[in-house]
């Protein structure tokens, strides 16, 4: 894989957010090539920053150029056995491919390594995605099965609630007038102004009715004013009192009557 080192370099130092970062202390196996062809293993402290799949590695904080790169794809994280305690390693799947072996300050930061490095490469993103779609795919299908689906809860409780007597409405009848009030049992076999006992053994009492006058005792100008027949009783609400001007005089006629009888106990002077 060709890089630009310069560009690479600049995503590196650059203010993008790293997706981890920390010291680690880096394996470096040094080879002598003489008689006995030995080998010496020491570990150098590095500060690595993780962008993507990309793990830069810097020789202080503070440096502005890093010092290696590893592209961690095709590769696996994993615990190795070390001398040194919290240690992990990332192998590549070629044979000839250089394994890291990196060592964490502790084992929260070691756990927080290989998780981060584990999800940095394109193939564990790719994976994700297709996982995500999947999920996406089965929800859009239930719900456009639930959408389909009739809407069994409200009917049943429409059903529960008229199954009930208790729970049964009440017809809506018409209410009859009598004398400017609302009768109670019109129609329903209760006599109007009787007591009607509820279902909790309360009584409930409709509004009282005022007297009924037997017959009109006249009009203001003092001409007689016919009784109704007895089959009808009297009532201001009928078709001869539509009107409001009706209805007043309806009931003007008994204060006409007794103001006369005042004024003539007033002449004869009689109290």
């Amino acid at each position: 894989m060709k890089l630009n080192e310069r560009s690479v370099a600049h995503y590196a130092t650059c203010d993008s957010p790293a997706d981890h970062a920390g010291f680690l202390r880096k394996r470096v196996e040094r080879h002598h090539h003489h008689a006995h062809h030995h080998h010496t293993t020491s570990y150098q402290r590095r500060w690595f920053v993780l962008k993507g799949n990309l793990l830069f590695y810097f020789e202080e904080r503070e440096s502005r150029e890093p010092m290696g790169l590893v592209v961690l794809e095709g590769c696996t994280v994993e615990l190795c056995e070390a001398a040194e305690e919290f240690a992990f390693a990332i192998r590549f799947d070629d044979a000839g491919a250089r394994a890291y072996v990196l060592v964490a300050d502790g084992q929260a930061a070691m756990e927080a390594w290989v998780k981060a490095l584990s999800r940095a490469s394109f193939d564990y993103m790719r994976l994700v995605v297709r996982e995500l779609e999947k999920q996406l795919e089965e929800a859009c299908k239930s719900l456009a099965a639930c959408r389909k689906s009739p809407r069994r809860s409200s009917s049943s409780g429409r059903k529960r609630h008229l199954s009930n007597p208790a729970l049964l409405p009440l017809q809506e009848k018409p209410a009859i007038l009598e004398n400017g009030y609302s009768t109670w049992g019109s129609g329903g076999g209760i006599p109007a102004g009787a007591t009607c006992s509820d279902r909790d053994g309360g009584h409930a009492k409709p509004p009282p009715l005022p007297p009924r006058r037997r017959s009109a005792t006249g009009s203001a100008a003092g001409s007689p004013v016919p009784s109704l027949s007895p089959a009808m009783p009297e009532s201001p609400v009928s078709p001869e009192t539509a009107c409001f001007s009706k209805l007043h005089s309806w009931y003007g006629q008994e204060i006409a009557a007794l103001r006369r009888e005042w004024q003539e106990r007033q002449k004869t002077g009689h109290p």
